[in-house]
C-alpha cells in the first residue's frame, strides 16, 4: 500500500499568531523522530499569518494514529484549542499517480 499523506490546516486566531507558530514548531522534532514518520513540514502562508499548514507523509494509517495518541500531540492539542480561530483541517491522502 501507499504511503500516507496528510495534510493539516490550522488557522490562528490574530492575536495569538506567535504563541500558534510556537506550538506548532514544538510538534517538529518529536514527531520527525517518531517510527513511521517519514515526513513532517510546517509551512506559513505568506500573504496570511493567521495561516498554517503541515504536509506530512507517514508508511501507514496505524503510524499516524499512533502520532495522533501521542502525548506531545495531545499536549499540543490542548494549548491550541485556546490559540486557533476554528478547527484544524486535517486530511488524508493516497498518492494515485
Amino acid at each position: 500500500m501507499p504511503n500516507l499523506f496528510v495534510v493539516a490546516h490550522l488557522i490562528s486566531k490574530k492575536d495569538t499568531i506567535s504563541k500558534t507558530h510556537e506550538t506548532l514548531l514544538g510538534l517538529l522534532e518529536p514527531t520527525r523522530a517518531e517510527a513511521g514518520c517519514i515526513r513532517y513540514d510546517l509551512h506559513h502562508n505568506t500573504s496570511d499569518p493567521t495561516d498554517f499548514t503541515f504536509i506530512e507523509e507517514w508508511i501507514d494509517d496505524a503510524a499516524l494514529d499512533a502520532h495522533l495518541a501521542s502525548e506531545h500531540l495531545l499536549t499540543a492539542r490542548e494549548k491550541l484549542a485556546d490559540l486557533l480561530a476554528e478547527p484544524a483541517d486535517i486530511r488524508r491522502y493516497r498518492k494515485i499517480g
